[in-house]
Order: C-alpha cells, then sequence, then structure tokens
C-alpha cells in the first residue's frame, strides 16, 4: 500500500504502511501526534497521544500516561481521506515514517500555506 498526498494541485505517493501525523496545538503549543496505518479499505487511525491537555486537546478517557505522553487506542472505521487544514499559527503538520519525519510542504515540493492537503489511501 502507498499513501497518496495531495495539495494544491500536487499529488505525491509515498511508499509506507504505516505513519505519525504529529503537530502542534496553535492555541495551546501542546504536541499531539496520531499513528494511522494505510489499508485497502482507506486510512485507519491506530492510537492518539498528547504532551498535556487544554482546550480542544483532552485526552480520552482511556488515556494512560506513557513517557510524558497521554496515549490511547483508537477504533473506528477507516477513513476514505484525511483532509489536514493550516491555520499558519503553529507550524505545519509533520509526516513521520520510518524514523524520519518532513513537514507537508517538503513532501509536496512547495509552500502549502493556507492551502487543505487530503490524505488518501493511493489506488493501485
Amino acid at each position: 500500500m502507498s499513501l497518496c498526498v495531495a495539495s494544491a494541485g500536487v499529488i505525491k505517493t509515498l511508499a509506507v504502511a504505516a505513519f505519525t501525523l504529529a503537530w502542534t496545538h496553535s492555541i495551546e503549543k501542546t504536541e499531539w501526534q496520531e499513528d494511522w496505518r494505510v489499508t485497502p479499505q482507506g486510512l485507519e487511525l491506530i492510537t492518539a497521544r498528547v504532551k498535556g491537555s487544554g482546550a480542544g486537546m483532552e485526552p480520552a478517557p482511556e488515556a494512560r500516561l506513557v513517557d510524558g505522553w497521554f496515549q490511547w487506542p483508537v477504533t473506528r472505521p477507516a477513513q476514505r481521506e484525511v483532509l489536514l487544514g493550516n491555520s499558519g499559527l503553529a507550524g505545519e503538520w509533520q509526516l513521520c515514517s520510518g524514523g524520519n519525519c518532513r513537514s507537508l510542504s517538503e513532501i509536496v515540493g512547495h509552500a502549502i500555506g493556507a492551502q487543505p492537503t487530503t490524505l488518501t489511501s493511493c489506488p493501485d
């Protein structure tokens, strides 16, 4: 499986079966991460974690503190697509795989700015 990253008319294909989305909350300045898996049914959110709490950043009731992060499993159906917005107030989304993290701008090859980015499971 591969991940397709689309923004402002550019589509990049990443040969990854799993990835982590990482960002910083624009108000709380708190780190947030989500682990995703690329499946034939779409993108499946596996685990979420936050490095604290605050407005709109509350850990799930079942969260456990692991190495300074509130972490919890997520169980919901795979998503056909994940749409990412960018407020411009907290830096860019980071996509991590294999121990390497890159901003969405690095991945698509141009500044994302306020443009939305869509993540999907690439068709084979």
